[in-house]
């Protein structure tokens, strides 16, 4: 007789879950509104007797301010591609519900996202539930309960 093998899914902590998303998506939210990042530069002369060197180390303030941009605006970018990704994973209503509430530029609420999109309150919540567990495993910023070891 073949013995089976049986395995049990570790537990996540809801609320911290539910923070972690939140956070995500409002990170998004923030990095939507956001302008291109201005790093500001020294625009005075600085005259020095000595000539600068032309060594690889040396960069000026205006070449490290473009550099910081640069990078600054990549990382936003792979920041909103990843969680729109994360978006298209899920099933319409619970992406519906996600963007209208998370995911545009002015603060909706609860009650708003879903009488605009025709839901009752409890389906509305079970939705937005189940969206948010779907999402901490895609963003991968699910917390675990701990796990008594016998």
């Amino acid at each position: 007789m073949a013995k089976q093998i049986s395995f049990e899914l570790p537990k996540i902590n809801r609320p911290k879950t539910k923070e972690r998303v939140e956070a995500a998506l409002e990170k998004y939210r923030m990095y939507k509104l956001m302008e291109p990042l201005d790093a500001s530069t020294k625009i005075t002369s600085s005259f020095k007797e000595v000539p600068s060197s032309s060594g690889f180390g040396s960069h000026s303030k205006t070449e490290e301010a473009a550099v910081e941009k640069i990078d600054k605006e990549a990382e936003r970018d792979v920041y909103m591609r990843r969680i729109e990704r994360a978006l298209k994973r899920l099933n319409r209503k619970e992406s519906a519900v996600i963007t209208k509430r998370y995911m545009q530029e002015d603060d909706v609420f609860d009650y708003e996202t879903y009488n605009d999109l025709g839901f009752s309150e409890r389906t509305y919540y079970r939705i937005k539930g189940d969206a948010f567990y779907k999402l901490a495993f895609i963003l991968k910023v699910a917390v675990y309960e701990e796990v008594e070891k016998q």
